[in-house]
């Protein structure tokens, strides 16, 4: 037995008949865990991950999944035994794609269910930022009340001073990205109510299981609504249907499609941060849109 299936053991307190390394994402591993009496599983882990982020990941899924208008898997253990932390979750079995009109209702309902406040992390969850491996985005503990643009301008300050040390941006870049933090309160549209929302909502992140949107390794947070669909654009785009099935649950403000590279601009630095790349090219080119 591998010693990342004996903490799994340890975690569920059950016998577990085999716990084989199976495909996970660009920062995890993926397991398919069987228990004794026949369960299947999900397992993610990390060796030298931390356990604080499997921990809110398990916060974010129960928070995302409790208003009821997206499934979410199901929690069952978090693995915080031996040097590879991670997170045990109820299997969802991948299908073919369902009408995006679904996803597009679905979570309008989530955002508008709402957050405690801007930079508030799941309830349960701890710490002072989202963990994306070795990237952290920050989280004011009191952020500016005028809205979320003041918690976002530190944001992007933050993670494009962490991807110039990484040599993932050059300083003029980075300075470039500091000038349109500066102009945040501009750019960011008018001021909403938090948003309940997933926070790494890519199209990787939406598992589609028997036609049905399921929300998987979110990073839950209150923030600006729009954050969640810009990034649904960022790798891959949802169709005419999503967003009218959204706005027919709650309306996009004037001039979103406009604001729609100014929020990509956080996942792209944290991709810079993580994989370098051209993601901090990527991340200056969409700011630079916003200083012409």
């Amino acid at each position: 037995m591998s010693d990342f299936a004996a903490s799994v053991q340890l975690a569920l307190d059950r016998d577990i008949r085999s716990c084989e390394p199976i495909a996970g994402g660009d920062i995890n591993r993926g397991w398919r865990v069987e228990t004794a009496d026949g369960d299947v599983l999900f397992g993610k882990s990390r060796p030298g991950g931390s356990v604080e982020e499997f921990a809110n990941e398990a916060a974010g899924l129960n928070w995302l999944g409790e208003v009821g208008a997206l499934p979410v898997p199901g929690v069952v253990a978090v693995v915080d035994h031996g040097d590879e932390p991670g997170l045990i979750l109820e299997w969802v079995e991948p299908g073919p794609r369902g009408e995006e009109a679904g996803l597009g209702r679905g979570l309008a309902l989530v955002h508008q269910a709402g957050a405690e406040g801007f930079d508030r992390l799941a309830p349960g969850a701890t710490g002072g930022g989202i963990i994306f491996g070795e990237a952290i985005v920050p989280l004011n503990p009191a952020p500016p009340p005028a809205g979320f643009a003041g918690a976002y301008a530190g944001r992007l300050r933050n993670l494009a001073g962490q991807a110039h040390v990484r040599g993932a941006l050059g300083a003029s870049d980075r300075d470039l990205i500091e000038k349109v933090a500066d102009r945040a309160n501009e750019l960011a549209g008018p001021i909403e109510p938090p948003a309940r929302v997933h926070g790494d909502l890519w199209s990787g992140n939406v598992l589609w299981s028997q036609r049905r949107p399921w929300l998987i390794d979110p990073a839950a947070h209150g923030a600006h609504r729009e954050l969640d669909l810009a990034m649904l654009e960022l790798f891959g785009s949802p169709g005419p249907s999503f967003y009218a099935a959204y706005e027919e649950v709650e309306p996009l403000a004037g001039g979103y499609r406009e604001r729609i590279g100014f929020w990509q601009i956080q996942p792209l630095l944290v991709h810079a941060v993580l994989f370098n790349g051209g993601y901090g090219h990527s991340a200056a080119a969409a700011a630079a849109r916003y200083l012409a």
